[in-house]
C-alpha cells in the first residue's frame, strides 16, 4: 500500500513536474562532466570507456517510425555512435507482446540482451529473482541521473534496495476521441457507460468505426477491461483483495465488468478482426482518422499529436458504469523500463551508454513532442513549445487523479496473468457467460498460488 500511495502522489503531482515553466536548461548534470555537441545533447566524459570495438544490443518497444520515441531513440543512438566510434548500438525493435515473448525465450537460455525492456512490479520480479538483471544503483549516481526521475517512481523497479530498471514513462488510461467524427455523427462525449454504448451504436449506424484497438497484443484489451473493473468495483483494489483472499473472481463486480466489456464488443465498438491488429496497426486506425475513439495510456499522446488527426482530437475520462465508480480514478501505468543484463559481456560500456541515453531522454522527448507522460522531470513550457490543445488537456487530467489501479499483469503472477490476457482476448471472438470467465480466472489464480 505504501507503493500505491507513492504512485498516486507521482501521478497527481510528479507528472506535472513536467514543469510548465519557461525553459531553463536541460536535464541535471554535474558541472564539468559533460561536453556539448551539434545535436544539443550532452556527452558523458566522466566514464572511462575502454577504446575497444564493442557492440551493444538494445532491445526496445519503439518499432513504429511515426512514434516520437522511435525518432528520438534513433537520434540519440546515432549521436552516441558518432561520439564513440568504437561503440555500435544494435537495435532490436519489437512491439510489446513480441518483445515480452522474445525476452522470455532469451531468459530461459540466459541470453538476455545487453539492454532489454521490463515492466514494473510483478512482471519484472521473476527476472530479478533469477538474477538476470544487473543492479543499476551505481549508474543512477552518475551525472545526477537518479534526480531526473519523478520522486518515488523508481520504487516500482526496485527490490531489496537495488534498482534494476529505468522507466520511460508514468501514465494514466484515457479515451481519445476525434471531434470531427463526433460532430459528423451528432454525438457528444459520454459521461456514463450507457451513453458510451449509445455513442457506439450511433457512430456505427453512420458507418463510422466507433473504436480502435490493437488486440493482437493482448494487453490492450486487458488495460481497457481493468478500467471497467475499476468502475464496477466502485474503486481500486479488487486484485489486491483477491490476493489477500478477501474476494474471489466470482465476485459480482468482476462479472459485471465482464458483462459490460462484452456489451461494448457486441455493440460493434471495435473494428472487424481486432485480434489480428497489433498495437501499432490498431493505433494507426485512430491516427489516420478511421476510428472515432481510442482507449489507451497517455503515452499515445505524442504519436497522435504528430499524426494527420492532430488538431481534431480531444480526450475524456472513462465514464461510470451503472452509476458506479469515480471518473477521477484511472488506470495507473508506471511505464516499461530499460534493464541491463547481469551477464552482459560489455557491462561497463552498456551502463555508460544507458546513463547517457537517459540523461538526454527528457530534453529530446520534449523537443520531439513526446514528453507527455514520461517518467522524468522536464523543464519546459509545453504550450510555447507548440504542444497541441489535446496535449494540454491530457496534462490537465493528471491534476484530477484521485486514485486508481495497476494493470493486471503488473499485479498478478505471470501464470495467472497469461490466463487473464487470453480469456479477455477470447471475448473479442465469442460472447461467454461472465460466470465462466470468472471461473477461468479463479482456477488460474488458485493453480498459480498453491
Amino acid at each position: 500500500m505504501a507503493k500505491m500511495s507513492k504512485l498516486l502522489s507521482l501521478v497527481m503531482t510528479g507528472t506535472l513536474a513536467l514543469s510548465l515553466t519557461a525553459c531553463g536548461g536541460g536535464s541535471k548534470t554535474d558541472e564539468g562532466s559533460t561536453s556539448s555537441n551539434a545535436s544539443g545533447t550532452s556527452s558523458n566524459t566522466t566514464e572511462t570507456v575502454k577504446e575497444k570495438n564493442v557492440t551493444i544490443t538494445f532491445q526496445n518497444i519503439y518499432p513504429d517510425p511515426t512514434d516520437p520515441k522511435n525518432k528520438l531513440m534513433n537520434k540519440l543512438v546515432k549521436q552516441y555512435e558518432t561520439d564513440h566510434p568504437n561503440i555500435k548500438i544494435e537495435l532490436d525493435s519489437l512491439n510489446t507482446d513480441q518483445q515480452k515473448l522474445k525476452l522470455k525465450t532469451q531468459a530461459a537460455s540466459k541470453e538476455v540482451p545487453d539492454i532489454t525492456v521490463v515492466n514494473p512490479a510483478a512482471q519484472m520480479q521473476p527476472f530479478v529473482d533469477a538474477k538476470l538483471l544487473a543492479p543499476l544503483n551505481d549508474m543512477l549516481d552518475q551525472n545526477g541521473l537518479k534526480d531526473t526521475f519523478q520522486d518515488g517512481l523508481l520504487d516500482w523497479y526496485s527490490f531489496d534496495g537495488n534498482t534494476y530498471a529505468l522507466p520511460d514513462g508514468n501514465n494514466i488510461g484515457v479515451v481519445y476521441y476525434n471531434k470531427e467524427l463526433f460532430d459528423k455523427a451528432g454525438v457528444k462525449v459520454p459521461t456514463t457507460f450507457e451513453e458510451m454504448l449509445d455513442v457506439v451504436k450511433t457512430l456505427k449506424s453512420q458507418k463510422i468505426q466507433p473504436m480502435a484497438i490493437g488486440e493482437k497484443d493482448s494487453w490492450t484489451g486487458s488495460f481497457l477491461f481493468m478500467n471497467m473493473l475499476l468502475r464496477t468495483n466502485n474503486g481500486p483494489g479488487f486484485l489486491k483483495d483477491v490476493v489477500d483472499k478477501k474476494k474471489t473472481f466470482d465476485d459480482p463486480a468482476f462479472k459485471e465488468a465482464v458483462d459490460a466489456f462484452e456489451n461494448l464488443v457486441q455493440a460493434g465498438a471495435f473494428q472487424d478482426g481486432a485480434t489480428s491488429f497489433d498495437y501499432n496497426a490498431g493505433e494507426n486506425l485512430f491516427k489516420t482518422g478511421k476510428a472515432a475513439m481510442y482507449y489507451m495510456g497517455t503515452w499515445a499522446t505524442g504519436g497522435i499529436e504528430t499524426s494527420s488527426v492532430n488538431g481534431k482530437v480531444g480526450v475524456f475520462k472513462f465514464p461510470t458504469i451503472n452509476g458506479k465508480g469515480n471518473p477521477d480514478e484511472f488506470m495507473l501505468a508506471p511505464g516499461s523500463a530499460f534493464a541491463i543484463s547481469a551477464d552482459s559481456k560489455h557491462l561497463d560500456e552498456t551502463k555508460a551508454f544507458l546513463n547517457w541515453f537517459m540523461i538526454n531522454f527528457p530534453k529530446e522527448a520534449f523537443e520531439a513532442k513526446g514528453a507527455v507522460g514520461i517518467g522524468q522531470k522536464v523543464d519546459g513550457d509545453f504550450k510555447a513549445a507548440g504542444y497541441s490543445d489535446m496535449a494540454m488537456d491530457v496534462l490537465g487530467l493528471f491534476k484530477d487523479v484521485k486514485g486508481g489501479d495497476l494493470a493486471f499483469d503488473n499485479t498478478m503472477n505471470p501464470g495467472t496473468a497469461q490466463v487473464h490476457l487470453t480469456s479477455i482476448q477470447n471475448l473479442f471472438a465469442q460472447k461467454k457467460d461472465a460466470t465462466e470467465v470468472a471461473k477461468e480466472h479463479q482456477a488460474a489464480f488458485e493453480a498459480n498460488n498453491k
